[in-house]
């Protein structure tokens, strides 16, 4: 292979692949297939380029030669007639002779579309658990090997092989279209495939388990998903899901200390944010916020934007944060909501009307098992000076999963009360 196919082959990064993968899935609507038929595609552009040339379009010599890699494997199946009638293909490609083409005698065929919008539903489509959508998404939009998705959510590799399987196999057996929903069935899928891009970042943000407290590699997958999914789909959710995601990594320079614990948001040094992140994310969430269809999302970027804003702590406006919550919750009253809401209401109107909040909470099971929940109770009642009340918010909170460099923190703040 010479140096200029090397580079060409080597261009073909991980994005490009999750590309073209999701054009052949949508076409064949088989995962195995299409990933069989793509990597089959690269071999033989290894061997075809050196030799015709790279072509002007090599991601669109790559569709071409994987669809009829695909096509051949159908028709030695002897299920070509009925693979074609689901697939639609005859309408959109010229007959092919019974022995493959070399590529190389082909003109090149005209730029492909981004079909990574269907693949968006299909991987988070609500049929399949939800521990497996994350999986999936990693695996197939944003192009993670088996073994990288297994690193990102602290799984054992042969776990989140069995994940992608189980999910690979219920997508085939229901029969799930890798394309985007009708439009009127857009406003209940949307939310899906938004909630799963904001797990991924959460994991990311401040790690379920595992020895550190943060995953940068997980957050930048996470935003980088989001832009996609921003551009496929441009709407007040995808911009204001973008924007949160970008202005809470802005933080991410003073978020932990140098030993990589974590730094609570009132202690930050603000200088230390990426002020060209907080530039852009503030922008987005103004779309997202001017548009009539403005949501939970946009509503989490707006609030986002406000600490952004602040100069310092000791200036955030809690106040508009605790109206914003309020928003917030009449649309998605959830409980993780109620909390921040609750804690809003303390720093806005003080401790002593955040705690009635909180505890008006503490019998909700969903919580009780949350371990920023008991984090809150603990920090508030500190600031109420009842250091046995914040002792046991602490040891509930330690007893609930965590990584173990939160473990630490937790276990120091607990340490340095006055009992």
């Amino acid at each position: 292979m010479d140096d200029v196919t090397r580079r060409a082959v080597a261009a073909i990064d991980r994005e490009t692949r999750s590309r073209l993968l999701a054009t052949l899935t949508r076409r064949f609507g088989d995962l195995d297939l299409a990933e069989d038929a793509l990597q089959d595609a690269i071999t033989q552009a290894m061997t075809t380029w050196p030799t015709t040339g790279v072509p002007d379009i090599p991601d669109a010599w790559l569709t071409t030669t994987a669809k009829h890699r695909a096509l051949d494997v159908v028709r030695r199946a002897n299920v070509l007639t009925g693979k074609l009638a689901r697939m639609h293909v005859e309408a959109d490609r010229s007959p092919i002779p019974p022995d493959f083409l070399d590529p190389g005698e082909r003109p090149d065929p005209a730029p492909i579309v981004d079909d990574r919008l269907g693949m968006f539903f299909a991987c988070a489509h609500p049929v399949l658990r939800a521990e497996d959508r994350i999986a999936l998404t990693l695996r197939f939009v944003a192009g993670l090997s088996t073994a990288e998705v297994a690193h990102a959510l602290l799984l054992p590799v042969p776990t989140a092989q069995q994940r992608i399987v189980r999910a690979k196999k219920r997508i085939g057996a229901l029969g799930v279209p890798f394309t985007p929903p009708r439009h009127g069935d857009l406003p209940d899928r949307l939310p899906g495939v938004l909630r799963v891009v904001y797990l991924l970042f959460a994991e990311g943000f401040a790690r379920s388990t595992g020895d550190s407290h943060v995953d940068d590699d997980l957050t930048d997958e996470a935003i980088r998903l989001a832009r996609i999914l921003h551009r496929l789909l441009p709407c007040s959710e995808t911009t204001g899901l973008l924007a949160l995601l970008i202005l809470t990594q802005a933080r991410r320079p003073s978020r932990i200390d140098v030993d990589g614990r974590p730094v609570p948001l009132a202690d930050q040094d603000r200088t230390r944010w990426e002020r060209s992140l907080i530039a852009e994310g503030t922008s987005l969430a103004e779309q997202a916020a001017s548009r009539p269809d403005a949501g939970p999302y946009a509503i989490q970027a707006a609030i986002a934007a406000v600490h952004a804003e602040a100069p310092t702590a000791s200036a955030t406006d809690w106040p508009q944060i605790a109206v914003l919550y309020r928003l917030l919750e009449a649309v998605d009253p959830g409980p993780v909501v109620r909390v921040g809401r609750a804690v809003a209401i303390g720093r806005a109107f003080g401790p002593q009307r955040g705690i009635a909040h909180l505890n008006g909470l503490a019998d909700d099971p969903a919580l009780d098992r949350y371990r920023p929940f008991h984090i809150a109770r603990a920090l508030t009642y500190v600031e109420l000076d009842d250091h046995h009340a914040a002792a046991a918010a602490y040891r509930r909170a330690l007893d609930l999963p965590g990584n173990r460099v939160e473990d630490g923190y937790l276990a120091e703040s607990l340490a340095g009360l006055s009992l």
